[in-house]
């Protein structure tokens, strides 16, 4: 299995999942992360903005890279890019449901071309010494028949796992996550099934496991500003963060950013970060202000000055 029983995975997120937020996940008990999602496209042409991607930390003991695209020449040529890194693990997105992705045939787009997308599960498995699997959507709600013949593609081609998110790609993050249509799937696969989606605290993962039947689990936006979610997850811990836990992850995360990305994009990654941080807690308007407009050092103290004083009686616990 490319996973342990039992395991909780953090999924892959575009502008988010780079080193310093992983060290945050790794903090609070999670071991199996991946790299931002990757364009293949950005790796032929030797796009500077993706070189970072491509970091491990020198305590990660396991990173996965996922990569996203739909031309077989791309994902050749990257390839042999990725044979200079040492990851654990390769994974190709057929689920992204965004627009500019999947209207160019990427992620969902790619899922659609299921041949295409063996084909290119086939490649890689051939290509590398390193497990391939893939992250999907179901293709409809109420037949698994669709995604059945998908999933069976990809296992066919040499996938070692294959991630099902519970949604449709015309869905997005909203609605129900559908754990009978991931159930069904996999029953009739003998690869391992990771479930997806929805996953935000102890009672929707339970529900998920439950109605899926799978033993492994992937979280992605429930651990947005919420890096305890594992920790509570996987029983190290029963209660969300005190405000000072909050405030002392805050501020570690953002100086290990300052250190790994410099000032000027430091500052402006910080301001989504933060506020993912401080959403839902209780914080007043001021602070999520402040938050927002982070331009300097300067503004970052000012911040943190607020937040520690903020009275304890109005901060709220996010239900875990």
């Amino acid at each position: 299995m490319l996973y342990e029983e039992n395991s909780l995975i953090m999924a892959p997120l575009s502008g988010y999942t780079d080193l310093p937020y992983r060290n945050s996940l790794r903090r609070h008990g999670c071991r199996y992360a991946f790299t931002e999602m990757i364009d293949t496209g950005a790796i032929v042409h030797a796009s500077k903005s993706c070189v970072r991607f491509f970091d491990r930390g020198g305590d990660e003991d396991w990173l996965g890279v996922q990569l996203v695209g739909c031309s077989l020449e791309e994902f050749k040529y990257s390839i042999e890019n990725l044979k200079k890194f040492n990851f654990s693990a390769v994974d190709i997105n057929m689920g992204c449901p965004m627009r500019k992705v999947a209207g160019k045939g990427k992620g969902a787009g790619l899922a659609k071309d299921s041949d295409k997308a063996a084909a290119i599960v086939e490649l890689l498995a051939a290509s590398l010494n390193i497990p391939v699997s893939a992250k999907i959507r179901i293709q409809s709600e109420v037949d698994p028949e669709s995604t059945i013949y998908l999933a069976q593609k990809i296992e066919n081609a040499g996938a070692s796992a294959l991630t099902i998110h519970g949604r449709i790609a015309e869905k997005i993050y909203s609605g129900k996550c559908y754990g009978d249509i991931i159930s069904a799937v996999r029953k009739s696969l003998k690869i391992q099934v990771i479930a997806n989606g929805g996953v935000s605290n102890k009672a929707t993962y339970e529900e998920l496991r439950q109605i899926s039947g799978c033993s492994e689990i992937m979280v992605a936006r429930g651990a947005m500003g919420n890096p305890w979610l594992f920790d509570v997850l996987q029983g190290f811990k029963k209660y969300p963060p005190t405000k000072d836990e909050l405030c002392n992850e805050i501020e570690t995360h953002f100086m290990e950013l300052l250190e790994y990305a410099g000032d000027n994009i430091a500052f402006k990654l910080s301001r989504k970060i933060i506020l993912d941080y401080i959403k839902g807690r209780g914080f007043s308007a001021d602070i999520r202000i402040s938050a927002s407009k982070i331009s300097s050092r300067y503004d970052f103290v000012n911040l943190m000055e607020k937040l520690r004083s903020f009275p304890d009686e109005k901060y709220i616990h996010h239900s875990l």
